[in-house]
């Protein structure tokens, strides 16, 4: 932070307090004489007239009381700009403390986990206990609360894979992350042989296509069986699903299909080896083989 943003922070901050403590002086010796004799402000509406009355003494020492403490915070805690305070107080030591702490509490009982191989770690219910929570924190936001997914984000509990079910590529997904790119397809084939693709596309998992269509989509799917397959059953080390089942990403109806090729679709699963650490990516990994091998 530069001297200047530092210094305008402080004035700023007791500048606040010091206005606060100047109008509450004010307003105690403000002249009323000129007040209604009966003891109003002489201001009434609708039958309701307000009085002059001095504020109860203990709301009044509230005040104050509040005044006394944000000075005393300032000066033991970080708020004024650049200065650390008397206590030396920041988040990151803090953060810091409460990793430590979370390590000696628990961190015998990761590495426990991280010894034991994935598919051994996921009959384990404490374990699967745990990596729930984690599962609940950190990817229920796109998988949903029971790992099945939506529009865009793979269900968990199935047997549908872009990028494999194995405990190792499963270690790789949540580690490193992953990128998955549909290129769109609107300029290259336009939107009649889009779907002439549609319609070949829709025929390999057994959907009612016009045949006429499809059979002209057959020449164009030449373009994505090198991602895809010459059958259509995808490509796991690229991520490119299989177009052979009942399962999609984006959605499978005619005019989802037709969204997908014209435009592309582009997805990103983080990685979560700095957010969660080896051991717990270990322990998530065994989650999710838990998620569609174990549980009932």
């Amino acid at each position: 932070m530069s001297n200047f943003w530092s210094g305008y922070i402080i004035v700023l901050a007791l500048a606040n307090i010091i206005g606060v403590a100047v109008l509450l002086m004010w307003t105690r010796r403000m002249d009323i004489s000129d007040l209604a004799k009966d003891g109003t402000t002489g201001h009434e509406y609708d039958g309701i007239r307000e009085y002059n009355n001095p504020l109860p003494r203990w709301w009044l020492i509230t005040f104050w009381g509040t005044i006394v403490f944000a000075l005393i915070y300032l000066v033991l805690f970080p708020g004024l700009g650049k200065y650390p305070g008397l206590l030396g107080w920041t988040s990151s030591g803090e953060l810091a403390k409460d990793e430590q702490l979370y390590k000696r509490q628990y961190g015998g009982l990761y590495a426990e986990f991280a010894r034991t191989p994935i598919p051994e770690l996921a009959q384990n219910d404490r374990a699967m206990q745990v990596a729930g929570r984690i599962f609940a924190n950190n990817c229920a936001a796109c998988h949903g609360s029971n790992a099945r997914g939506g529009l865009g984000y793979p269900n968990l509990t199935d047997k549908d894979w872009l990028y494999g079910g194995e405990p190792e590529k499963l270690l790789a997904t949540l580690t490193h992350g992953r990128k998955g790119v549909m290129p769109a397809f609107k300029e290259a084939m336009g939107e009649d042989g889009v779907k002439e693709v549609v319609a070949y596309t829709l025929s390999l998992s057994g959907r009612i296509v016009d045949p006429e269509l499809a059979k002209a989509g057959q020449a164009r799917f030449a373009i994505c069986a090198s991602c895809h397959g010459a059958s259509g059953l995808g490509n796991q080390a690229l991520g490119a699903p299989n177009l052979t089942d009942t399962t999609w990403l984006h959605g499978g109806s005619e005019a989802q299909v037709m969204n997908t090729v014209l435009y592309g679709r582009n997805n990103v699963m983080p990685a979560f080896d700095q957010i969660l650490g080896p051991e717990r990516v270990h322990l998530m990994a065994a989650y999710v083989y838990y998620l569609a091998n174990v549980r009932r």
